[in-house]
């Protein structure tokens, strides 16, 4: 993996399942959120899948494209474009009607201080927009942060495990479940919630945390000393794919890889990579922030590019000095502040 094209087209190589899965779906796609870190990768991923199940299906990809050349980029792909704030009423009344609509919209960073904001952002808009795309088929990202820390020896949360966020951020978030539930039950919309933990790529995700540590000779944290990662090329598939199970009541899924990660093991493979020793602070607590996906591999599959392989190829985009984009996971949190 040399480059952000040749990094951009592998993540968005549609697989035969995902074409299948398109031809059968009727009408066009919109995208809400597709300026973030998984939206434009996922845009193309829906427009090469679209185009080789020959549908004609028209995908829109709805952002305020804050990064430069963005929009004219996906424009130039195939997408339709449009250049909007969602949080503005007008905006939002005035986006097209499409029968599929995938919200990838939310806020993180920032929690601590601005949590009025990260409450507006994850539980207010969604109310806005499933009341806009009411009946529509509606995929909603979440997130594992909604589950409580549990034991690493458990197996990691499933689906019905009892949630327990940690942190106003993961309250957030279960409050956005809880209002797309709300609105998806009282106008009968189609709804899956994706609750997705550590999509990884080579330009951010938990990987590229550590092996940034790595190479500035900073100490990683082993408190929070166990994770779930999965390659962001199969989460973009997994919720394009989950529009055709999205239900009422809703279809909840776990969307994650089927490896419990060492933060330790996978620092020190990295780091034989890099051609530098990890340092490490503090031991590893017997609980952590974990999913069990077995539910999505039964359903997709398993992901196409193994764990071994996103390391060995985070470890050459960073030993090389390619883009990053300076979005740190703060995996390592365990009070849920970040």
């Amino acid at each position: 993996m040399r480059s952000v094209a040749e990094l951009e087209e592998r993540l968005s190589r549609p697989r035969q399942a995902l074409v299948d899965d398109l031809r059968t779906l009727d009408g066009d796609i919109l995208i809400l959120g597709a300026g973030g870190k998984l939206g434009p990768s996922l845009t193309r991923l829906a427009l090469r899948g679209v185009a080789a199940a020959g549908t004609g299906a028209k995908v829109t990809a709805v952002s305020r494209f804050s990064e430069p050349g963005l929009a004219d980029a996906l424009r130039s792909e195939g997408a339709t474009v449009v250049e909007a704030d969602i949080t503005d009423d007008a905006a939002l009344a005035g986006l097209p009607d499409a029968a599929n609509v995938v919200f990838l919209v939310g806020a993180k960073f920032g929690t601590s201080g601005r949590e009025h904001t990260t409450w507006a952002m994850n539980s207010y808009l969604p109310g806005r927009v499933a009341r806009r795309f009411a009946g529509r088929r509606l995929v909603a990202l979440s997130t594992g942060n909604v589950y409580p820390l549990v034991p690493v020896t458990s197996g990691g949360c499933v689906e019905s495990t009892t949630l327990g966020p940690v942190g106003e951020y993961a309250m957030s978030c279960l409050g956005r479940e809880r209002i797309f539930t709300h609105f998806a039950l009282r106008d009968n919309t189609p709804l899956a919630l994706v609750r997705l933990n550590y999509a990884v790529e080579m330009r951010y995700g938990v990987l590229v945390d550590i092996a940034r540590a790595i190479v500035g000779g900073e100490p990683i944290d082993l408190t929070m000393g166990h994770a779930n990662v999965v390659w962001q090329g199969y989460a973009n598939e997994v919720t394009l794919r989950a529009l055709q199970h999205a239900a009422t009541p809703p279809f909840v899924l776990n969307l994650t890889g089927p490896e419990l990660v060492s933060v330790r093991q996978v620092a020190a493979a990295l780091g034989e990579r890099l051609g530098r020793e990890p340092v490490f602070q503090g031991t590893e607590a017997p609980t952590a922030l974990l999913s069990n996906a077995q539910r999505c591999h039964r359903l997709f599959g398993y992901p196409d590019v193994p764990l071994a392989e996103v390391v060995e190829w985070t470890a050459g985009w960073v030993a090389e000095g390619l883009p990053l984009l300076g979005k740190p996971t703060g995996f390592q949190r365990r009070d849920g502040k970040f």
